[in-house]
């Protein structure tokens, strides 16, 4: 696991969208953690579509479903930054 960068973590961290977990149900529970969803040639990528918010038990209690947390990120996912990432499997979640 790598340190998020300070940049990206304040993006973050000033966006309404990290408040709430990202799976969002009845079933969340606990405070809201970040997960880095996507992993590139191995790393994480420490890009902001790929930074969830979520809850505990999303993250890191039985609620984990990493590629619920995959496809969320994906979806998040600009032209841009699937050019960045040429060979993440975008195509596979696609609708």
């Amino acid at each position: 696991m790598n340190n998020m960068p300070i940049n990206l973590r304040n993006q973050c961290e000033t966006d309404p969208y990290y408040q709430n977990c990202a799976r969002s149900n009845y079933e969340c529970a606990g405070r809201i953690t970040w997960e880095h969803a996507l992993l590139y040639v191995g790393k994480q990528i420490q890009e902001k579509f790929s930074v969830l918010p979520l809850c505990e038990y999303h993250h890191l209690g039985k609620g984990m479903k990493k590629k619920y947390n995959e496809i969320i990120a994906l979806s998040r996912a600009t032209k841009e930054d699937k050019l960045k990432y040429p060979d993440l499997k975008w195509h596979i979640y696609e609708r």
